[in-house]
């Protein structure tokens, strides 16, 4: 039985590690074909102690890369990789470029590359917080974000709908519950996570009448990378404990493929008459 993504080509950031290889790996199983842009094949991991200057760049060279993988497992021209800095609009329409010659199209965008300093250190009020880090949660999470989608949709729409039907092209972004409520000491990353939801309506309502769906993920909080830095972070035993007890539907996701599925949903058939929505994939966070 043919997959919801069956022949259509996915373009997504971020893609080497975390949720970008959970979404990667599950389009693919969808009979999606997976560009994957990102900094390095090979997926980043967390070290506690590291000595490296920014810990979320250590990367784990022991994992398979994502594109490697999927080739692996379902065939092997169903997924390519560039190099991509998000924050570079050069590289982005490059990266978006080496899709279009690997596969002849863009068919699905998916930005989710972004950082979270507070992994990585204690959270800070906006009167402590480095201008540096404002600034690089911003260019990352929310400027990447538009150029990400800038490209991959003055892509599509240089193309024909997907045969078959009257779609030109799935956009899904990837916010956060930190962009619909706030959290206290943490003024960038609420900020950047923000700024990616209101520019997912105001360009979905640009693109509608192109057949151009622009959704968003807001994710809860993951028991993965980020919450696990932000965790050794803080060396508080009790903190996952609290986190948990805010996500009534068992706590914290254990397993990114939980969002990833929601992805599916978001850039399949199933959500023709969808557009402009920020959903919560959050275990219950926002019932509160």
């Amino acid at each position: 039985m043919p997959g919801r993504l069956q022949g259509r080509t996915a373009f997504i950031t971020g893609a080497s590690s975390g949720l970008g290889r959970a979404i990667s790996l599950r389009f693919a199983n969808e009979g999606a074909n997976v560009f994957v842009a990102d900094l390095f094949p090979a997926p980043r991991t967390l070290k506690t102690g590291s000595t490296q200057q920014d810990a979320q760049d250590v990367r784990d060279t022991s994992t398979t890369p994502t594109h490697e993988h999927i080739n692996t497992t379902h065939g092997p021209k169903r997924s390519a990789f560039a190099t991509c800095e998000v924050t570079s609009e050069s590289s982005i329409s490059s990266a978006v470029q080496s899709c279009v010659q690997a596969f002849g199209r863009v068919d699905i965008v998916v930005a989710c590359a972004g950082v979270a300093i507070e992994a990585t250190r204690e959270t800070l009020r906006a009167h402590e917080t480095p201008v540096e880090d404002w600034d690089k949660e911003l260019a990352i999470n929310a400027r990447g974000v538009f150029l990400t989608c800038k490209h991959g949709i003055g892509q599509m729409l240089k193309q024909e709908p997907l045969e078959g039907t009257k779609e030109r092209g799935w956009v899904v972004n990837l916010a956060s519950i930190m962009g619909l409520v706030a959290l206290g000491s943490i003024p960038s990353y609420t900020a950047s996570k923000g700024a990616v939801v209101q520019m997912t309506k105001s360009m979905a309502l640009d693109y509608a009448p192109d057949r151009i769906h622009v959704n968003c993920i807001c994710p809860g909080c993951r028991s993965i990378f980020f919450v696990k830095g932000w965790i050794n972070a803080h060396g508080d035993a009790g903190y996952k404990a609290m986190i948990d007890t805010m996500h009534p539907l068992g706590g914290m996701a254990e397993d990114p493929d939980v969002i990833a599925k929601a992805a599916v949903f978001l850039a399949s058939d199933d959500a023709e008459w969808v557009t402009g929505i920020p959903l919560p994939v959050d275990g219950g966070y926002l019932c509160r």
